[in-house]
């Protein structure tokens, strides 16, 4: 099995790259497009993949996020023409391995290659949990599980995580499930609320007070780092914390020492470090709102969170989970959902992501007093408004698009065109069922409605492999 696959436009580029690496005893595989790019990634199990440019279909970088998730989890070496400073460093926080230009210096490149692959190895060998509880986390998708492993390998080491994700996406939840799985899931797991600590307070609700420390401490109180001692401590939204609580708390992280407030004595704590931020901390940086050494601190780990937009296919999942959980909180018979109430869940942009799924769900179980299934008419009114909104704007904007397009003389007649982009359809939609199905053949069938005999024979028609 090859592990390497080259993915460029330039035929001649991608014809001596693949000479020179086989000269090299490192052989590989190549492709023009990234149509071809993507199949050719599920169906096989590379380790290094050289993401280029010069594509017909796209622009690589918008699918380095999607090559990364392919199931190999491979390394990927951006080769581009493009020598924009700011390029690179979006492919690097992307996930790239590396960033080099064209053209590159062969023996540069065979070392970042060499190096991509032992990565790949490193990483697929490193030792996970036999068996990771979930913690209320629910989904399928290719982006969560991959967030999954992430948690799962962090979960088996000592160093510090940090989450990032959008408001509602779940950090919380997957920082008490990498705490749950951890050594110490049998010690407190301790939530510091960055955003809601007062400045006159947060010292003594961190370190806590000696008696007498001031003049209403009739008693000594044990502070929330201590209180995480043998556990772990989560700092909900430390990109919340103001810079002058931010070097108090890095010189806690070096010594995991602290003085209670009013103490003569330093304190011991020793506890794992989970944060979590909606924030981009690098920019913060940049705009000298937030530490470097402390965001250094931070990143022993680095989880992102997929937004619910992203994630879409997981929606009828999640739906289902909690109109079961809100039906035995109220003590209610399990409610139905009609086609249109799972239409509009599908069509809507999610803003408040997973939180406003939940909320959404709850509000529908509420409403839907005696009736057994739920409809779309059971969803808030501020909801199906938003969604009429967006309805419109994308419909109009489409309409601009077609109106503005340049006409043509070169039509085919109704049947061809008619059955070109059935195909199309056809072929793209069975791509996302294998996808979303891993390829279980019984639940392609359910979810479409096909008989397995048709399955089978539009699946050999458009040359899709059920193997995800």
């Amino acid at each position: 099995m090859t592990d390497i696959l080259i993915i460029d436009g330039n035929n001649s580029f991608t014809e001596t790259l693949e000479r020179d690496l086989a000269h090299n005893n490192l052989p590989v595989d190549r492709c023009d497009s990234l149509s071809k790019a993507m199949a050719m990634l599920h169906l096989g199990s590379y380790k290094t993949v050289l993401l280029g440019d010069n594509l017909p279909d796209g622009d690589g970088m918008d699918y380095l996020s999607s090559i990364r998730e392919i199931p190999s989890f491979p390394e990927v070496i951006i080769l581009s023409s493009n020598r924009d400073p700011d390029t690179a460093e979006r492919a690097i926080q992307n996930g790239a391995f590396n960033y080099l230009t064209k053209p590159s210096n062969k023996q540069c490149l065979f070392a970042q290659i060499n190096l991509a692959m032992e990565s790949h190895i490193e990483k697929s060998s490193a030792g996970k949990p036999v068996q990771f509880k979930r913690e209320g986390i629910v989904g399928s998708s290719r982006r969560l599980k991959s967030c999954l492993n992430n948690a799962a390998r962090a979960a088996a080491s000592k160093s510090s995580v940090l989450i990032n994700g959008e408001t509602g996406t779940g950090k919380e939840l997957f920082a008490r499930a990498i705490h749950q799985n951890s050594k110490c899931r049998n010690k407190p797991f301790i939530v510091v609320d960055c955003a809601a600590l007062p400045d006159t307070l947060a010292e003594n609700l961190l370190f806590g007070h000696e008696r007498g420390a001031y003049t209403s401490a009739d008693s000594s109180s044990v502070g929330l780092i201590k209180q995480a001692d043998g556990g772990t401590l989560f700092l909900d939204e430390v990109g919340e914390l103001p810079l002058s609580l931010q070097k108090v708390f890095l010189r806690v992280l070096e010594g995991r020492t602290f003085r209670a407030v009013g103490s003569a004595k330093e304190t011991a704590s020793d506890f794992r470090l989970l944060a979590a931020t909606n924030k981009d901390l690098e920019t913060m940086v940049e705009n000298g709102q937030f530490r470097r050494d402390l965001l250094y601190r931070l990143l022993g780990s680095h989880i992102q969170l997929p937004s619910l937009r992203d994630i879409s296919e997981d929606i009828n999942e999640l739906a289902c989970h909690h109109i079961r959980r809100y039906c035995k909180r109220f003590q209610l018979p399990y409610r139905d959902f009609s086609p249109d109430f799972l239409e509009v869940l599908l069509q809507y942009d999610w803003p408040g992501n997973i939180r406003e799924l939940v909320n959404t769900v709850e509000q529908a179980v509420t409403l839907s007093r005696n009736e057994t299934t739920l409809h779309s008419r059971h969803l808030p009114k501020s909801m199906r408004a938003r969604l009429a909104r967006q309805t419109i704007v994308q419909t109009t904007a489409k309409t601009s698009r077609i109106e503005t397009a340049p006409k043509t003389t070169s039509l085919p007649d109704l049947k061809t065109y008619r059955n070109t982009h059935t195909a199309e359809i056809e072929k793209d939609y069975l791509i996302k069922l294998v996808e979303i199905t891993d390829g279980d053949v019984a639940q392609g069938c359910r979810i479409s409605g096909l008989s397995r005999a048709r399955y089978y024979a539009l699946m050999k028609q458009h040359g899709v492999s059920r193997q995800v």
